[in-house]
């Protein structure tokens, strides 16, 4: 009788520290979310997913080029920039004429430095726009300009020094380096082309083009789509093409939990969990798939049906796919970078651990009886 009671009271000692300790889990249960929410002095909002809040939080990074970069006209390597060194030679068909040395009818100027606003100054002709032409369309320019003062000049414009008009191409590209801009490539599409092309999956390739403080960025799979996105580059662009860096997280009892980078454009919930090898079916609650986030208040004004709200929010949504139509709302639902997409276990779960621990416990206990009647 002794030995039953040592036996029992070892098991309530060992069961009430279990109790105590707590068992291990993956995460909050979804009692525990759903305390912290506003409506429960939390600070987030809880959402169930529906097409309202599908269509209110599917607005994403809009990528693209200004008008200034789709609306600037065509250049080539030799368009004069600002720095350039030219040399000029003036003829002028009378003896003795306005720029022409004595016994000559000729003028040379060896150099010719285009100052940093991309302007020249020519003795009567005076000060002239270079940078953005073209020596022959300079020549153009000079000509008219002394036409009116001496009779039928005849100039020559070559340029002395400069690189003339370059662009630099890096990232993930066949080969990095820096480019003319020549009749073959004067687009964003040929210049990249002529660099080896792309060295990345093009499904998550993105272009940025720097242009002094300006910047755009498109999907490399856009530049094609939409041909006004070949935009025509200019001398000093920086052409950078890179993978995308969105990610989310995946936590809870998913195959897989990871941080897990974007492998297409768009990403949908139904997406995100089989990309870390879908629901645990031993383990997950397929009621409670949540993904928090934080929004901007625009959406979150959107979402709640509300106007009052200032900054970003604290935002959890909640996806039942055992619903009727919860497949096709985690299938609609977009993910966006920085989320993370959470699945609760089964209630069921802890009910089998606890047991599984008892079990182990009312074993140790009758080890330790069987011990103490040694």
């Amino acid at each position: 009788m002794a030995s039953r009671g040592a036996r029992f009271v070892a098991l309530l000692a060992i069961t009430a520290t279990v109790a105590a300790c707590g068992l291990p889990r993956s995460g909050p249960n979804k009692r525990e979310i759903y305390q912290g929410s506003v409506q429960k002095e939390g600070d987030a909002y809880i959402v169930t997913v529906n097409d309202r809040v599908t269509r209110s939080t599917s607005s994403l990074p809009a990528l693209g080029f200004s008008s200034r970069f789709m609306n600037a006209g065509l250049t080539g390597s030799d368009t004069i920039h600002p720095g350039d060194t030219l040399g000029l030679t003036i003829y002028e068909n009378v003896d003795d004429g306005l720029l022409a040395e004595n016994g000559t009818n000729s003028s040379v100027l060896d150099e010719v430095q285009v100052d940093g606003a991309g302007f020249i100054f020519i003795p009567y002709a005076g000060r002239i726009r270079a940078a953005g032409n073209t020596p022959e369309r300079l020549r153009q320019i000079i000509t008219e300009k002394l036409d009116a003062q001496t009779p039928d000049p005849q100039v020559v414009v070559r340029r002395v020094a400069g690189n003339g008009a370059t662009v630099s191409v890096m990232g993930g590209v066949g080969a990095q380096g820096v480019y003319p801009i020549e009749r073959p490539t004067r687009t964003l599409s040929s210049m990249l082309a002529i660099a080896g092309g792309i060295a990345i999956p093009t499904e998550v390739a993105q272009i940025t083009v720097m242009r002094g403080t300006e910047k755009g960025e498109i999907w490399f799979e856009d530049l094609y789509d939409n041909p006004q996105m070949d935009i025509p580059l200019r001398g000093g662009d920086r052409i950078l093409v890179e993978e995308d860096s969105r990610s989310f997280t995946a936590l809870g009892a998913t195959g897989r939990q990871t941080r897990v980078p974007f492998d297409t454009q768009t990403l949908s919930a139904i997406e995100a969990i089989a990309q870390v090898g879908g629901l645990q079916s031993g383990l997950a609650d397929p009621t409670g798939v949540f993904v928090f986030r934080n929004e901007p208040a625009e959406i979150a004004n959107a979402v709640l049906g509300r106007g009052d709200l200032i900054g970003d929010q604290r935002f959890v949504y909640v996806l039942d796919l055992t619903e009727p139509n919860g497949m096709f709302q985690a299938r609609d639902f977009l993910i966006r970078d920085g989320d993370t997409v959470y699945v609760t276990e089964a209630p069921y779960v802890q009910w089998t651990k606890t047991l599984s621990v008892l079990t182990g416990t009312a074993g140790s206990a009758n080890a330790i009886s069987s011990l103490a009647g040694n």
